[in-house]
Formats: structure tokens, C-alpha cells, sequence
């Protein structure tokens, strides 16, 4: 296993945990940010998960669906950021 497939693991962890309330929304985006550089993924993906933690976070200012972002689905879109950085990675 690849160091930056590790990282993926790592943020995937660090979701489920925050999925559990055993992590704030605020630390899940800091992890992500952070550690997404360090993959070497093509611009595009860090534009997508850019926005999806905007999202996020803006979403967490707001009881969990009260504003126009669904906290489930931004987590959804972050399972799916990481299942096509991992298909990047291997090819």
C-alpha cells in the first residue's frame, strides 16, 4: 500500500468518526484539506473537494438540515471524492 493510499484511509477513518460524533465537522474539513494536498491528484480534485467542504462547513453552522446542504449527502460526496482519488491513484 502507497503512502497516499494510506491518506485516503486516514480521511475515510477520520468521516466515519465525524459520521459518529466523535469528530467535528470543523476537524474532518482541516484533516481533509490538509492531507489532500499531499496527494498528487489532478487540480480537479482539489476544486471538488473544495467545495464539498465548503459546503460542509457552512452546512454546519445550521442545525444538520435546516439549510440547502444535506450534511448525509456532503458526507455521501466525500465516500465518492475518495473512492475516484483511490481509482486515480492506481491508474
Amino acid at each position: 500500500m502507497t503512502p497516499a493510499h494510506t491518506t485516503l484511509d486516514d480521511l475515510l477513518a477520520q468521516l466515519e468518526a465525524c459520521t459518529q460524533g466523535c469528530l467535528s465537522v470543523g476537524q474532518l474539513s482541516q484533516h481533509w484539506r490538509s492531507a489532500a494536498t499531499t496527494l498528487a491528484l489532478p487540480p480537479r480534485y482539489g476544486e471538488v473537494l473544495g467545495n464539498l467542504l465548503d459546503r460542509l462547513e457552512a452546512g454546519a453552522l445550521f442545525s444538520e438540515e435546516s439549510c440547502s446542504f444535506s450534511q448525509q449527502e456532503l458526507f455521501k460526496g466525500l465516500r465518492t471524492w475518495a473512492d475516484k482519488a483511490r481509482q486515480a491513484l492506481n491508474s
